[in-house]
This record gives structure tokens, sequence and C-alpha cells, in this order.
């Protein structure tokens, strides 16, 4: 069975950083590009992050507020991809996905419909 699991998030400080995490079970995400995405309550699903498969390239896309905050990263070892978040604000509280699209590269990477497999989710909330 094909799976993506996201775990890592919870209740942060603004200014407080987490990591989290999407590992996938029954297919290999190297063959994936992956990206993360959130939504927040009454918003839409905003693609927040995409990195192409390590055989592609491995290049990282990032939504212009996450630059310079948010980290993208694979491990094929451990068939993980991470999402490193530092300086958290309030503004980030969401429910972040994960998702795999076949392609391998990050085109058109914002578009949710473009993605293969998707995981549960994990909540993220920031604040004081």
């Amino acid at each position: 069975q094909l799976q993506l699991v996201e775990s890592g998030g919870g209740l942060v400080q603004p200014g407080g950083s987490l990591r989290l995490s999407c590992a996938a079970s029954g297919f290999t995400l190297d063959n994936y590009a992956i990206g993360w995405f959130r939504q927040a309550p009454g918003k839409e699903r905003e693609g927040v992050s995409c990195i192409s498969s390590s055989s592609s390239g491995g290049s990282t896309n990032y939504v212009d507020s996450v630059k310079g905050r948010f980290t993208i990263s694979g491990d094929n070892a451990k068939n993980t991809v991470y999402l490193q978040m530092n300086n958290l604000k309030p503004e980030d509280t969401a429910i972040y996905y994960c998702a795999a699209l076949r392609l391998k590269f990050c085109v058109l990477w914002g578009t949710p419909g473009r993605y293969d497999y998707w995981g549960q989710g994990t909540q993220v909330t920031v604040s004081s």
C-alpha cells in the first residue's frame, strides 16, 4: 500500500523551530518530486516547498513567504523528506501536508492537483 505519513507538528512560540518529516511506505520517494503544502482554516491549500528527486538534481523551490526560514531536504536511506522550519510566525499556523509528484521535477509544483499521493497532514500552531 502506497502511503505518506507526516509527523513533527506541534505548538511552538513565534520565533521557534519545528522539523516536519514525510515518510513514504510502499514506494521509493526518490522516484518522485516531493512537495509540502499547508492549509489554514478558511484558506486554500498553498504550496510551501518542493524538492525534485535526487536523481533529477534535487533542486528546491520555496514560496516567497518562507524563503530564508524553511529548508526542504531528503534522506533516501530513510525514504523520508524533511521540512525544517525556523523563525516561525503566527501566519505559518496551518495543517501541513506532503505530497508526491510522479514527474520527479518540481514543475508547476504549487498546484495541488498535479500530485499523485498525499499524506494525512500534521498540525502546526505558532502562538504565544
